[in-house]
């Protein structure tokens, strides 16, 4: 079954463009490396009656930024792992540490998720 990490941040609306360029960066490495998907979405709809706890509170968001909630899919936990390693071992030998994060890394949630339902489109 496929496997997924998870990310939600808050990311300062002024740096939104600087965030959505890492992210390319990042998104064109993990496919690169063998990963399924990968998406970043800005907040659009984050006042949803809906729920008790909205995506902004969660994460913390401050006046003035926006929450990015982000994906990144594999076949399997065995092939995330062999995917993000490739990843990391690529950006440790890149110059992409050097830059400055257009988001607070502290205020990142992330997790891996075992997808329990998939109903896609094949």
């Amino acid at each position: 079954m496929t496997y997924v990490d998870g990310f939600v941040l808050p990311v300062p609306k002024r740096k939104l463009n600087a965030y959505r360029k890492l992210a390319q960066a990042a998104g064109k490495a993990w496919r690169r490396h063998g990963a399924l998907e990968y998406f970043e979405c800005a907040g659009d709809d984050l006042k949803s009656k809906w729920s008790t706890l909205k995506f902004a509170k969660m994460a913390r968001a401050k006046k003035g930024e926006t929450v990015v909630f982000s994906f990144i899919v594999y076949k399997s936990k065995a092939h995330r792992n062999k995917v993000t390693a490739k990843v990391m071992k690529e950006f440790s030998a890149d110059t992409h540490k050097e830059k400055e994060m257009p988001f607070d890394m502290k205020r990142m949630a992330y997790g891996g998720f075992k997808a329990i339902v998939d109903i896609r489109k094949r």
